[in-house]
């Protein structure tokens, strides 16, 4: 029984045996060319030493931030890109209806007086343009076509149709072919009332 109650403790394992603290390092002032930091990381035990980064994981952090950069770059080049390819869509949209609106002045024989509809199909509706006797007769006999601008259907000769249709298309309304036999394709006759 000579041994103290440590001595036992230790032996039996309950406890362990305690290192003596090392004495702390005073806190030097600041250097008056560096500015003082204050705290540290955030979760950080005061009096902590820091531990050095690990050198997996910095690079693994250096490729990371790599990686978004990169992303970042290309989806801004990408961006970029698009909105190139939209502005020269416009300009060339600008250009096609500037030389259709050219080629329409005064050419558009829409009359007001105008009493008979002629329905036709544009865009997937049924779409109205009103013109007389002779008119009627000259569209369904494909002398006469339909060109959409503005959001007006006008009434044009069928060469202007064809010019209209070299520029843009899809702003031809209607054009009926002079080598069909007065049937539409769906059976109606083109001359039909409704």
């Amino acid at each position: 029984m000579a041994d103290s109650l440590r001595d036992q403790l230790l032996k039996s394992g309950i406890v362990k045996q305690v290192q003596p603290e090392r004495p702390r390092e005073p806190k030097r002032p600041p250097s008056p060319g560096k500015p003082a930091r204050h705290g540290g990381k955030p979760g950080a035990r005061p009096g902590s030493k820091p531990q050095p980064p690990v050198a997996g994981r910095s690079q693994q952090d250096i490729d990371l931030a790599r990686a978004y950069a990169l992303r970042a770059q290309t989806e801004t080049r990408e961006r970029k890109q698009i909105e190139q390819e939209a502005a020269e869509q416009a300009r060339l949209r600008r250009e096609r209806k500037q030389k259709i609106q050219q080629l329409l002045d005064g050419k558009a024989l829409n009359k007001t007086d105008a009493d008979q509809p002629r329905n036709f199909e544009y865009g997937g509706k049924i779409r109205r343009v009103h013109v007389d006797a002779p008119q009627l007769a000259a569209l369904n006999a494909g002398e006469l076509g339909v060109v959409q601008h503005g959001g007006r259907y006008l009434l044009v000769a069928r060469e202007i149709a064809e010019q209209v249709r070299a520029i843009d298309p899809h702003q031809l309304a209607l054009l009926v072919d002079p080598a069909a036999s007065g049937v539409g394709d769906d059976g109606v006759p083109d001359d039909l009332m409704w």
